[in-house]
C-alpha cells in the first residue's frame, strides 16, 4: 500500500517542524537547542485542531529523548492495556514516554488509571486531543501535566508545506491556485496534503495547477468548523453575543448565519437572544425583548431556510440598538439586598387587611391611593422593609428610552424632596 503523502512528508527532527503556532516558547526552546543533548521532557497534553502538528512533534520528542516511546490512541486501547503497559514499565524500571493519542476518548473514570503513574514519575504521558482539556480531561490529570496549545498553521507555515510537497510530487502550482489550496485546508495541514495528492493524482509530471483546475477538483461545499457540543460552540455564541454587545452588526449577523450554516438550531440563538435584549438592551430599547418573541414565533410558523431573513432582521436590530445593562446590574443588586435581609418584614401600610383583626393591628394603616395624587405619585412613601433605606437598584443611563425614565424619576425625586 503506498505511502500517504502526509505521511511522507512528516518532519524527521524537530527543527524542520512547524512550531509558530504553539502556545509555549520556553518548550520551543528547549526542543531546539543543540546544546541540549536529551531535554528534560514533562508529562503534557498537547491541545489542537487536526492537521496542526500534535503527533509529528510527540513522535519527534520521544526519538530526541531516546526513551522507549510507546504510542497509543484512545480509539482502539482500553483500561486492560494501559494496565498491562503500566505494569510492563515498573518491571522494566526503563524510562518511558507514552503517547496516547485522542486521549479525550478515555472518560474521566479511565483517566484516573494514568494518575499514580503520572504522579510518581514512572511514566511521562504526552497525550493528544482536538477538544478543549477543561471540558474532557479530568482535573485531577490536568494538574499534574502541562496543556500546550496548538494552533491552526498559518498561511506561511502552510506554503512551506506546500512547495516541499510540490517538489516531491514533481508539479508545480500558480499562486493562485496556493492561496485556494490554503484557504481551502482550514489551518490543516494533513488536509491541504490530502486534497493536493488527490489533485496530483490526474495531473501529469511537472503540470502547473492553476485556479482553473481546482474549480473540477475541489468540493463545491466546504465543511464548516463547529461543534454543537464541543469549545467550538461556546467559542462561536460568545463571539456572537459580544459582537451584539458591541453594536457590531456585521460582525453579529456573520457568526449568527455562521452557526445556523453549521447545523446549529436557531431556536438556541433566538434563546440567547432574548436574553441579550433584556441583559444587555434592557429599557433603552423595550421594543427589542418584543421583536425577539415575535422573531421566535415566526421562526416555529415559517422554518428555515424562509425564517433566515426574519434572524437577519432581528440580529441586526439587536446589534443597533442603544444598549443599558441597568436593568441587570439592578437585578443583581435587588438579589444581594435580599440576601441581606431575607428575613425583612413588609411596612405595616402596605399589608392586606382583609379582616377586622388585622386592621386592629394596623394592617393597611395610613396606606395612600397614587391615583388620588397629582400624577399618580405620592412623594415620601416608605415602601420597603425598614431595614433597606433609600436604596439605589436601578440606575438608568441617558440612551434611548432609558433616558426618558430617567428624566421620569428625576422629577419623582423632586417631589419627593418638596414633600
Amino acid at each position: 500500500m503506498p505511502q500517504p503523502l502526509a505521511d511522507k512528508l512528516r518532519p524527521l527532527a524537530i527543527e524542520n517542524c512547524e512550531l509558530s503556532n504553539i502556545s509555549d516558547p520556553e518548550l520551543i526552546r528547549i526542543l531546539t537547542n543543540k546544546e541540549i543533548q536529551k531535554p528534560p521532557i514533562n508529562s503534557m497534553i498537547f491541545w489542537g485542531p487536526p492537521g496542526s502538528g500534535k503527533t509529528t512533534l510527540a513522535r519527534l520528542i520521544g526519538k530526541q529523548s531516546e526513551e522507549q516511546f510507546i504510542e497509543l490512541s484512545a480509539t482502539d486501547c482500553g483500561v486492560k492495556e494501559i494496565r498491562e503497559i503500566i505494569t510492563t514499565i515498573e518491571q522494566n524500571k526503563k524510562s518511558t514516554i507514552v503517547f496516547l493519542d485522542e486521549i479525550h476518548r478515555f472518560n474521566k473514570n479511565q483517566q484516573d488509571i494514568l494518575l499514580a503513574s503520572v504522579e510518581k514519575g514512572l511514566l511521562t504521558l504526552i497525550g493528544a486531543t482536538t477538544e478543549n482539556p477543561s471540558f474532557y480531561i479530568n482535573q485531577a490529570l490536568i494538574s499534574r501535566v502541562r496543556i500546550i496549545q496548538f494552533f491552526s498553521l498559518n498561511h506561511e507555515s502552510l506554503q512551506r508545506i506546500l512547495d516541499r510537497a510540490a517538489k516531491i510530487l514533481n508539479i508545480t502550482i500558480e499562486p493562485s491556485a496556493s492561496s485556494v489550496l490554503l484557504e481551502h485546508s482550514g489551518g490543516d495541514a494533513r488536509k491541504l496534503l490530502n486534497i493536493l495528492e488527490r489533485i496530483s493524482i490526474d495531473c501529469a509530471d511537472n503540470i502547473a495547477i492553476s485556479s482553473d483546475t481546482l474549480k473540477t477538483k475541489l468540493p463545491k461545499e466546504r465543511t464548516l468548523f463547529y461543534d454543537r457540543q464541543g469549545e467550538e460552540h461556546y467559542n462561536q455564541i460568545s463571539a456572537f453575543h459580544k459582537s451584539l454587545r458591541g453594536s457590531d452588526v456585521n460582525a453579529a449577523l456573520y457568526w449568527c448565519f455562521r452557526m445556523i450554516e453549521s447545523g446549529e438550531d436557531p431556536r438556541y440563538l433566538l434563546r440567547r437572544m432574548l436574553n441579550f435584549a433584556a441583559e444587555d438592551i434592557g429599557n433603552a430599547d423595550p421594543r427589542a425583548l418584543q421583536l425577539v418573541v415575535a422573531a421566535a414565533q415566526a421562526h416555529d410558523i415559517m422554518g428555515l431556510p424562509e425564517s433566515k431573513i426574519v434572524l437577519a432582521q432581528c440580529v441586526a436590530y439587536l446589534a443597533t440598538a442603544p444598549k443599558s445593562n441597568a436593568s441587570y446590574v439592578a437585578l443583581q443588586k435587588t438579589l444581594n439586598a435580599i440576601k441581606q435581609h431575607p428575613k425583612a418584614e413588609v411596612p405595616l401600610q402596605l399589608r392586606n387587611a382583609p379582616t377586622q383583626l388585622m386592621k386592629s393591628l394596623g394592617y393597611g394603616e395610613n396606606y395612600s391611593y397614587p391615583h388620588n395624587f397629582d400624577n399618580a405619585y405620592i412623594g415620601g412613601i416608605q415602601y420597603l422593609p425598614k431595614q433597606i433605606k433609600d436604596p439605589i437598584f436601578y440606575e438608568p443611563v441617558e440612551r434611548g428610552y432609558e433616558k426618558t425614565i430617567l428624566e421620569r424619576m428625576r422629577y419623582w425625586e423632586s417631589i419627593k424632596h418638596k414633600n
